[in-house]
């Protein structure tokens, strides 16, 4: 049976995703087989396995950090918020259906037999399992029923570090904070915190390290840098979400309430001088050189936000000038002519949509999901030299979309041959996820998008785009390695509980 290692955060977005999968990749690069696991993770971006299931995207990049196939046992819970008050319960890669956050906090621990069977099972196949929390262990309001901090950390026996931003301020109060509100089991738990995202000369910081050393009768285990790496992040709190600054090549993405999959579009920062700018009101919508509308949890209502907030209103006069707009999944939906949602998957009734494909979106009830190889078979405008180019993804829809003029030709895990998409003019929408992650395509597109503007681009060495990711991946566990008191780290795993 595998040792476990856990992390946990004194806030969202403290760090808890990059550190996790820095430890797979020490450990795998030691010679362990290593797997991630979280219990329970809320996200809006999620992936579809070679076996048509669905998990959240940081343990896919967790999985890929330790050699691994994303596996839907490294993610048995994911919750998809459809609502600020519900969201989809998907358990062990499957749709439960939706459910309001009152009745899933009665339920929670109905669903810890799902939870202990994908642990016990991962662990029984690897060395080192590297169990990520969610949140923070510090909201005290939910330690009753709690299945994804200290609850699972009891489930794994576990011992714990806890990892605090220092970016955002107050980090000594937030990691004194987080240990002292653990009851006095949990505590034993916790051996170890993490400084992360620190900028400055670590000679400054040690004062205050030796002063919460002797607050919090643990140590501090190390003090990772802020630094910038091209891994794909899932949380919706991510930096990438809020920049606005326009690069060489402007590829700007409309920043929806509920959007999703948001990592779809890191393909294009394969190329100097390139950063995918959010757009999130008219004001800084400025001009493109190509729009991204991207997926959503909730079509209707996000369609909706886009007319009430002005941001339909210039979509609609970008498109009718010539530019480019790539719509993946739910912003694909939004192209439509109309929208109708009889079963009130999301809401009910019929919507016009932005009318910029002759298409119709009929939502249904089954969720279509599977990994899907495809080929550009058709396409017009600035893009047409796509045609031919192949990629894989995966599809995450409600609904289907019957176009016209189809763009691409798929073929799924059962072997069915269908068309996707729709082309017109300088128009695009597909239902697959992952298609930006074709060099091949991002390069073409690039390409197409400093001819029209004039302008050379350089592109990053040319490599595979799995060889791109794995150099980040060893350029984060070298920092978090160098960052670390490792010998520390391998003592406390080692000892447990």
């Amino acid at each position: 049976m595998a040792q476990s290692i856990m992390i946990q955060g004194t806030t969202s977005n403290a760090g808890k995703s990059i550190v996790t999968a820095a430890l797979c990749r020490i450990f795998a690069q030691d010679g362990y087989k290593v797997a991630p696991f979280k219990s329970q993770n809320m996200a809006l971006n999620s992936f579809i396995t070679e076996d048509g299931l669905e998990m959240g995207r940081a343990q896919v990049v967790q999985a890929e950090a330790a050699f691994k196939k994303p596996d839907i046992r490294m993610n048995p819970i994911l919750l998809k918020p459809t609502s600020d008050k519900g969201s989809q319960v998907i358990v062990n890669g499957e749709v439960m259906g939706n459910m309001k956050a009152s009745h899933y906090y009665k339920n929670k621990k109905s669903y810890i037999p799902a939870i202990e069977a994908a642990y016990n099972s991962l662990a029984a196949e690897n060395d080192i399992i590297v169990i990520e929390g969610a949140g923070s262990p510090a909201e005290i309001n939910l330690r009753e029923n709690d299945i994804v901090n200290m609850g699972m950390a009891r489930i794994a026996a576990a011992p714990v570090l806890i990892v605090g931003d220092i970016d955002r301020g107050g980090v000594f109060a937030a990691l004194y904070g987080t240990y002292m509100l653990q009851t006095d089991e949990d505590k034993k738990y916790i051996k170890g915190t993490i400084i992360n995202k620190f900028r400055g000369d670590t000679k400054i910081l040690q004062p205050g390290i030796d002063m919460i050393e002797d607050l919090v009768p643990v140590p501090v285990v190390g003090v990772i840098p802020f630094a910038t790496l091209k891994i794909d992040d899932e949380d919706s709190l991510s930096e990438d979400l809020f920049h606005d600054q326009i690069s060489d090549i402007d590829i700007a993405v409309l920043r929806l309430p509920k959007i999703s999959n948001f990592t779809d579009f890191n393909g294009f920062e394969i190329f100097a001088g390139i950063k995918v700018r959010y757009i999130s009101s008219p004001k800084n919508f400025q001009e493109p050189d190509l729009l991204i509308i991207p997926g959503s949890k909730n079509t209707i209502s996000d369609l909706l936000w886009l007319r009430e907030s002005g941001l339909e209103a210039k979509v609609v006069r970008y498109a009718a000038a010539g530019g480019a707009i790539f719509a993946i999944c739910g912003g694909y939906q939004m192209l439509c002519s109309e929208l109708h949602d009889p079963l009130g998957v999301e809401g009910g009734g019929s919507l016009r949509g932005l009318g910029l494909i002759d298409s119709v979106t009929v939502f249904q009830a089954n969720k279509i999901r599977t990994r899907v190889t495809g080929v550009i078979s058709q396409i017009t405008g600035i893009f047409s030299k796509l045609a031919g180019n192949t990629f894989e993804g995966y599809e995450i829809h409600m609904g289907t979309t019957n176009s016209a003029v189809a763009m691409n030709t798929l073929t799924d895990l059962n072997g069915k041959v269908r068309s996707d998409g729709a082309t017109d003019g300088n128009i695009y929408g597909t239902y697959v996820h992952g298609i930006f992650d074709s060099e091949g395509i991002v390069t073409t597109i690039v390409s197409a998008l400093a001819d029209r503007k004039g302008i050379d681009i350089e592109l990053s060495p040319s490599v595979p785009m799995a060889e791109f990711k794995n150099r980040e991946y060893d350029k984060l566990a070298n920092l978090v390695r160098n960052s670390l008191d490792m010998e520390l780290i391998y003592s406390i795993l080692n000892e447990g509980v």
